[in-house]
């Protein structure tokens, strides 16, 4: 069968839709993923680029502490950003769902996207103004007589930079929460409660495993990208609030060592994944538990 004959079978047609999203995939995604692995096996000499292999950069990553800490303290702000996130999307979410009329929905989810409407730094730096040494939260406080003189520690360290990414991710989390809330059957609710169950029974036996799915959802999607994040933590971090991914962009741009910031970026990527799959592995091991 000639090429021209297979494009006009079923798999023919098939494989011509699918080809054109592969390739897109392949270029984005897998060639520069594999860029990043071969760079994390060479090392830098000078203005070039040793391409023997070797592991030395893993070596330096594991023999220097501040890798190890900067990792570290990135997956604990992660893991912290990613509860805040979910724990204030999920009432928010449920009542959009549960309570606003269904002719009102939509308006809701165009409010909740607003955010998205002005630039990523554009937050940012409202943030910085809100948690400033002078800024709304300081001058109200003094202002009420509940404090003598600004708060220092509120901007530039680790607590900043959660409050920020938490805001700046909450309607990714909102979103696939509300979706999976929509999903649920409503008569199960009732039949719920006219089996003489509470509402706050048929919330945790009935409502709550039903949209784990979106909860699942809303951990991965805040969870993730947040790793990667070097721009906050840049801007509202301070010395205190550095993460590896501001390691990472160092490496790159200003020590120029490719080959070590390749590799830092490769093992944060596979602590993610691992991470990642034992929360999507325990999930389906519990719902398929009940």
């Amino acid at each position: 069968m000639g090429l021209r004959e297979y494009a006009t079978t079923e798999g023919g047609r098939a494989a011509t839709l699918v080809a054109p999203p592969f390739l897109y995939a392949l270029a984005l995604l897998a060639l520069p993923i594999l860029a990043v692995v071969l760079f994390s096996f060479w090392t830098q000499d000078f203005m070039t680029v040793d391409t023997s292999f070797t592991l030395a950069n893993y070596r330096e990553i594991l023999d220097k502490p501040i890798y190890t800490m900067l990792l570290g303290r990135s997956l604990m702000v992660s893991g912290i950003v990613t509860l805040v996130t979910v724990i204030l999307a999920f009432p928010v979410a449920y009542y959009v769902s549960f309570h606003v009329q269904p002719s009102k929905k939509s308006l809701w989810l165009f409010l909740i996207t607003i955010p998205f409407w002005t630039s990523y730094l554009i937050r940012v730096f409202l943030w910085k103004v809100i948690l400033g040494y002078n800024g709304v939260i300081n001058s109200g406080l003094v202002g009420a007589g509940i404090i003598d003189e600004p708060l220092s520690f509120i901007l530039y360290n680790v607590n900043a930079v959660i409050i920020t990414l938490a805001h700046a991710f909450a309607p990714f989390a909102i979103l696939p929460i509300f979706v999976a809330l929509e999903k649920i059957d409503r008569s199960l609710l009732e039949a719920s409660q006219d089996l003489g169950e509470s509402r706050v029974t048929t919330f945790f036996r009935v409502t709550l495993p039903l949209s784990m799915p979106g909860l699942v959802a809303a951990v991965l999607i805040v969870f993730i990208p947040t790793i990667g994040d070097y721009v906050t933590p840049e801007l509202m971090g301070g010395a205190g609030g550095k993460l590896i991914a501001n390691m990472i962009q160092t490496q790159f741009l200003q020590l120029n060592n490719a080959p070590l910031g390749a590799a830092l970026a490769l093992v944060a990527m596979v602590c993610v994944t691992a991470i990642s799959l034992v929360f999507v592995g325990l999930n389906r091991r519990w719902l398929r538990g009940r």
